[in-house]
């Protein structure tokens, strides 16, 4: 366990005021020297009374002195005053995609794009959920991914319009990815995160400079994948994909075993073969993905990356069962670290924690980054019969619930009970060393 800076680590003293009876007599003896006194008197009291206000004018970055510009647009032609661009998915290839992308930065330099600037990007249906508690589900994974986002300082677009008629249920994300990368310019990644997976750790930060050589990340394993073959030896409904020329032909070709494919019966079939556990015969977008990695290593492979030291996504089932003592072990290790019990605005305070957590969390700790519902559809009611759907819905409102608590503690409040909508409690000074 790592051991917070000595100074962060107690708590704050009390304040102490000046006497006044010895300030009385020095003014009514040293008429002259009281005037200096005072002066130092009153300079100590100021720093060292907590309830002072103080009027000071921040230093600005250059970055804060120079936010981006949302009112301006040069007369100078981008990428966007070309009548062949087309943001559909069966459209004509987008070609010098990082040629345009640089050129159209450079006419907007208040959006220099960085290596972490993220769009986050989700997705529902258009129609109203038939599981009677479907549309309120949704909207707690909807709120769960704006507090992230707002935590970390990434821009999110959720849709719920199919962008291509024929590309729907797993396949919509496609076209729907392609078109925020040219709405969205000044984005380095999209990350794309199912509608049914759930922040459970809003402190993490991604490891952006990890990935600095890859353009795709998805979690998965490699030996799955190249030695079991199995469809499963990753995920495609969470992964980052980076806003470039390379993504844009991966989208394409990726496209192509979908439904807007004329072999799309076939690339069922072909799946299917050479990943014999396979559950069904349509081509779907993961199975697809697996098959590029495999059978296109030499072109894609190397600047796709497995994540599997952590949870990029995690299977519901092996993760909701343990958030109550995952959660108790945090509580645990507060109780004996002030830095970590300290009240902070949320701006600085996820950033703070996660950086005071990381000697302990490497011992395997850590929440889990994302909880994944695979097999749950909150909207249409349907799971997979190997579990029923109360135990569907129940994990979702632990899950979410748990995440919240991380969000709601900076407001001052948690959840009475996690996962049984018991409504908030507020947190004492001190929480949770407070009894």
């Amino acid at each position: 366990m790592v051991t917070p800076e000595t100074e962060m680590a107690k708590p704050p003293s009390r304040t102490r005021h000046p006497s006044s009876s010895s300030f009385l007599t020095e003014t009514l003896l040293f008429s002259g020297g009281a005037l200096v006194a005072f002066l130092l008197l009153w300079t100590a009291w100021s720093f060292s009374n907590t309830t002072t206000t103080f009027t000071f004018k921040p230093s600005l970055s250059p970055k804060q002195c120079h936010p981006p510009n949302r009112h301006h647009d040069p007369p100078d032609q981008s990428f966007y005053d070309d009548p062949n661009l087309s943001y559909s998915i069966d459209g004509p290839p987008i070609t010098d995609w990082d040629a345009k992308r640089r050129r159209w930065l450079a006419l907007h330099p208040t959006f220099q794009s960085r290596p972490d600037q993220v769009l986050l990007v989700s997705g529902s249906q258009p129609k109203p959920c038939r599981n009677p508690m479907g549309d309120h589900l949704l909207l707690r994974f909807l709120k769960n991914k704006i507090d992230y986002s707002r935590i970390h300082g990434f821009q999110i677009f959720y849709n719920n319009a199919l962008f291509h008629p024929k590309m729907g249920t797993f396949w919509a994300k496609l076209p729907l990815i392609r078109s925020a990368m040219i709405a969205h310019p000044e984005s380095e990644w999209i990350y794309w995160v199912d509608s049914d997976a759930a922040f459970t750790d809003m402190e993490f930060d991604i490891p952006f400079d990890k990935y600095r050589n890859h353009n795709l990340i998805v979690h998965g394993w490699s030996h799955l994948v190249y030695e079991n073959r199995t469809w499963v030896g990753l995920n495609a409904g969470i992964f980052l994909i980076r806003n470039c020329q390379w993504s844009m032909e991966f989208i394409n070709v990726w496209a192509s075993m979908g439904p807007i494919s004329p072999k799309y019966k076939e690339w069922g079939k072909i799946q299917k073969s050479v990943f014999k556990d396979k559950a069904f015969p349509e081509s779907d977008d993961q199975t697809a993905l697996a098959y590029l990695i495999l059978k296109e290593n030499d072109k894609w492979a190397d600047k796709i990356y497995l994540e599997s030291e952590y949870y990029f996504e995690g299977y519901w089932v092996e993760i909701v069962g343990r958030l109550v003592g995952i959660g108790e072990r945090y509580l645990e290790v507060e109780r004996g670290e002030w830095g970590l019990r300290r009240r902070r605005a949320e701006v600085v305070g996820v950033g703070v924690a996660a950086r005071e957590r990381e000697g302990w969390v490497k011992e395997g700790w850590r929440r889990p980054f994302i909880t994944h519902f695979a097999g749950c559809q909150p909207c249409s009611g349907d799971h997979n019969v190997m579990y029923s759907g109360e135990n569907c819905w129940e994990g979702m409102r632990r899950a979410l619930d748990f995440a919240d608590d991380q969000v709601l503690r900076s407001f001052g409040f948690r959840h009475v009970y996690v996962g049984n909508d018991s409504g908030v409690v507020g947190l004492p000074f001190d929480y949770p060393n407070e009894a």
